[in-house]
């Protein structure tokens, strides 16, 4: 199973919107990469901008999977690929 770029930027605009109680539609999300950090996001939401690390970008696909899609993966089955665009492979 792969998921798309859009959807891990879903993923993680719902586990932000969930945390800090607002809409997801109030979230953005810009998708990161580079040799020294690897994979990460930033996130905007209620006027405040943070970056997430890979690690709370795996999490918000896992709980992503299982809220939206009813499949249970863990972390060690998520795997992010740089490709033409951030993709996350499930195995």
């Amino acid at each position: 199973m792969r998921l798309s770029e859009q959807e891990i930027i879903n993923a993680i605009c719902l586990n932000i919107a969930e945390r800090k109680q607002i809409h997801p539609s109030q979230v953005e999300v810009e998708l990161m990469w580079d040799e020294d950090h690897g994979f990460s996001a930033e996130v905007n939401a209620e006027g405040r901008s943070q970056i997430l690390i890979a690690a709370n970008m795996l999490e918000a696909i896992e709980r992503y999977l299982l809220k939206e899609q009813n499949i249970r993966v863990f972390r060690d089955q998520i795997q992010l690929v740089l490709e033409d665009e951030i993709v996350a492979d499930i195995s």
